[in-house]
């Protein structure tokens, strides 16, 4: 019953404190303004200290109700967003979902969406393939999958997991040109080269060497289609750079076949991210849960 009187006495206050009237706090809580004063001077008694200078006219914050003002939102917003986040958990996950994600993620996301459709099927979703950096929160973006550094504090973050490259090529084409034992003999081979679709730039192959570079490799080759590119190495056209979770059914077939792979250093983390909330959406919530327990990735 005392954290309730409490409670009733923090409203009045903070009310009273934005408002800068009786009147107006009583009318927004449907009370009387009396009773708002009253809720007042007794929070006060209970501190020992004055929060309110009144007069006539108006009413304005002390010092010390300054600074009681501001612990007493964060306090009535946790208590709201507790009240949200209730709410939401029973609610039945609904409506549009905004995702953003690399050109290059179709490939570990789509095996998952039908059974993410059939489990959550009034959840609609709005896929949105682009490799340009998407502010999430001026563009709108619920949540988003990203690999690299996560810089931007306005979002909170799981991890999906790593993911590492393989430079490969098939068995017809080591049989014809044989197996390179070092990256200097790269250059000696064909080389097939992804081509970022939004910036035109070519796919750096991240070797320990100084030849481990695009500008310095033979270029045979060059598409800004991951499924092209994979078909053209299995197809026995040259080597090409890839990151695993992209070829898991070429490489478990060894229909493409790595090498060098002590000197490839090029790896990363996929994360998946949204706009920091203290509580998540029902439809965010399950689609964040859904993948980072069904998405595998095969950099270990």
């Amino acid at each position: 019953m005392k954290n309730a009187e409490s409670l009733i006495e923090l409203s009045a206050f903070t009310h009273a404190a934005e408002l800068r009237s009786y009147v107006a706090a009583g009318r927004a809580l449907g009370v009387s303004s009396s009773a708002i004063g009253k809720s007042v001077m007794r929070l006060e008694e209970k501190l020992g200290v004055r929060l309110l200078h009144r007069s006539t006219r108006h009413i304005s914050l002390t010092a010390e109700g300054e600074l009681f003002y501001e612990r007493c939102l964060r306090i009535l917003g946790d208590i709201d967003d507790a009240q949200a986040e209730v709410i939401s958990m029973s609610s039945s996950p609904r409506g549009k979902l905004r995702v953003s994600l690399p050109v290059i993620a179709y490939r570990m996301l789509l095996p998952v969406l039908p059974a993410f459709a059939a489990q959550y099927p009034d959840v609609k979703l709005d896929l949105d393939f682009n490799d340009r950096l998407v502010d999430v929160i001026d563009e709108g973006i619920d949540v988003a999958i990203r690999s690299g550094d996560l810089t931007d504090s306005r979002l909170t973050a799981r991890t999906l997991g790593p993911f590492r490259f393989h430079i490969v090529g098939s068995s017809a084409y080591f049989a014809q040109y044989g197996i390179p034992q070092n990256p200097a003999e790269l250059q000696h081979h064909k080389c097939l080269h992804y081509k970022f679709p939004t910036t035109g730039k070519l796919q750096e192959w991240g070797i320990a060497h100084e030849v481990g570079t695009s500008a310095r490799l033979p270029v045979d080759l060059v598409c800004n289609n991951i499924e092209a590119l994979i078909l053209a190495a299995s197809q026995g056209m040259g080597l090409a750079y890839l990151p695993d979770f992209v070829m898991q059914d070429q490489l478990q077939s060894q229909a493409l076949q790595t090498v060098l792979d002590k000197y490839v250093q090029s790896g990363g983390m996929f994360s998946v991210l949204w706009p920091s909330s203290r509580y998540l959406s029902p439809k965010l919530r399950v689609f964040v849960d859904f993948i980072c327990e069904n998405i595998v990735l095969g950099g270990k």
